[in-house]
């Protein structure tokens, strides 16, 4: 079997929920999407799923290092050239978690443009449709009724590993980089279509190293999305163009390609999945939204068990600490009630200045605190699965996401149902046939409503 039509782009996600989140706005704006753990090879695609238009990898550079992404990218995004695509977009989160030790997007584009070539990247951020906008290069998010300025936002202002702590991105990249930066705000974006174009031109032509794109509507995503076809059309197979952003990438393609017939104007919406009789949920995120989920959950019916990440982190003690924690998963299990496996309530949790702490003490590196704690919360949800017969479950974190489905021997997913912005049900494919066909939502912590876990559990919206 062959592809119909080929590819419209490929992307890398530097975390595992950025990349659900991609695959959930273009399969649903009317792109059929595979998302892969590993960059997948034209035969598998021809084999497999030959109706894909666009293929993502999950990755989790945003919790390496320059050195560990200098290993990691290369062999990525030449495996992603390979696949032929116009477009390769480097997805990052809409909060732009990254600094210049940690996630440094800066240096995994100057990685990109090693293998793509030389070229201005544009750099879209906004995503209205979670809530996340730039003005005049100033990065926004809104919670509740409040909208922060993103250095003054309650949790990424105080993120444990990346805070943010200047939301003019512009000078938050500068410190990542040493290529200039420039600016197309909301008053280039409100010029007629000419001008824009002409603007972006010259933009390119002074040598600018990243294009900073205001967004806080969906004119502004389609006048992007329309910039960007068009530079596709400029690059060839073997040097696409290459975009830095959150997943308003997609969106501004998609709006732009539906208007201009290249997919489906009205694409058909899926279908509900229906109930389960109960749910495992594994949470390493320290969100608010998280601990207002987990809190809902317990007055639902939901059994809490907390997860020692102090010891979990700690070699000498993770094993039988994992074993005591499955054991009495499983006994709860037995009894019929749904679970959440938690290693923080919150951003104020002090288990994670304990977990800190001992990091420090055992000569730890602080940047791998987010493998070792996902990698056992991994080791953990395979063992309650498998011990089980469970078939669907919930990973919140994005470093859990990631270390968990790669414990689960998952290659792929395809979303089956939306259920949040950025956090679709999923079907899992796996080398393990005790795992292909899981349905599982691996999200961000910032996501979903209080009853996001009752949603998964009952399949519905």
């Amino acid at each position: 079997m062959t592809h119909v039509q080929p590819l419209l782009l490929t992307y890398y996600g530097d975390d595992f929920t950025g990349s659900t989140d991609v695959m959930e706005i273009l399969q649903w704006g009317g792109v059929p999407t595979v998302l892969f753990l590993e960059p997948p090879s034209p035969d598998i695609l021809r084999e497999q799923f030959p109706g894909a238009r666009a293929v993502g990898v999950a990755g989790v550079s945003r919790s390496m290092s320059p050195t560990q992404m200098d290993q990691a990218l290369p062999p990525i995004f030449k495996a992603l050239q390979i696949l032929g695509a116009p477009l390769v977009h480097y997805k990052i989160c809409s909060t732009f978690d990254s600094s210049p030790t940690m996630g440094s997007i800066g240096h995994a584009a100057e990685i990109g443009m090693q293998v793509f070539g030389e070229q201005s990247i544009p750099l879209i951020v906004g995503a209205p449709f979670l809530r996340r906008y730039v003005a005049f290069s100033n990065l926004f998010a809104r919670v509740d009724d409040v909208t922060y300025r993103l250095d003054r936002h309650p949790t990424m202002s105080k993120h444990p590993l990346t805070p943010m702590n200047e939301a003019d991105l512009r000078l938050h990249l500068a410190q990542q980089t040493h290529r200039s930066i420039a600016a197309f705000t909301l008053y280039h974006l409100s010029q007629p279509e000419e001008t824009r174009r002409d603007l972006f031109e010259r933009l390119q032509a002074e040598g600018s190293g990243f294009i900073v794109f205001d967004t806080i509507d969906d004119e502004h995503l389609h006048a992007i999305g329309a910039l960007i076809d068009e530079m596709c059309a400029q690059r060839t197979a073997d040097y696409p163009l290459f975009v830095v952003g959150s997943s308003g990438v997609q969106k501004a393609l998609a709006l732009y390609w539906r208007m201009n017939g290249v997919i489906a104007s009205d694409p058909e919406p899926p279908a509900p999945v229906g109930a389960v009789d109960q749910l495992i949920v594994v949470s390493g995120s320290a969100a608010p939204a998280t601990a207002d989920q987990i809190r809902w959950a317990e007055a639902h019916g939901f059994t809490l068990i907390r997860l020692d990440s102090v010891a979990l982190i700690d070699p000498a003690e993770a094993d039988q600490v994992r074993e005591q924690v499955i054991a009495q998963a499983l006994e709860t299990l037995s009894r019929g009630a749904s679970i959440v496996l938690y290693s923080a309530y919150g951003p104020d949790d002090p288990h994670i200045t304990q977990t800190k702490a001992r990091m420090a003490q055992l000569a730890l590196d602080p940047a791998t605190v987010g493998q070792r704690l996902g990698s056992q919360q991994g080791m953990i949800l395979r063992a309650l699965l498998e011990k089980s017969s469970l078939r669907r479950a919930v990973v919140t974190g994005g470093d859990t996401c990631g270390y968990a489905a790669r414990q689960l021997g998952i290659y792929a997913l395809t979303a089956m149902m939306p259920i949040a912005p950025g956090a679709p049900l999923c079907k899992a494919y796996s080398a393990d046939p005790a795992f292909s066909g899981l349905e599982i939502s691996l999200k961000a912590g910032q996501v979903g409503k209080q009853d996001y876990f009752a949603s998964i559990l009952h399949g519905s919206l």
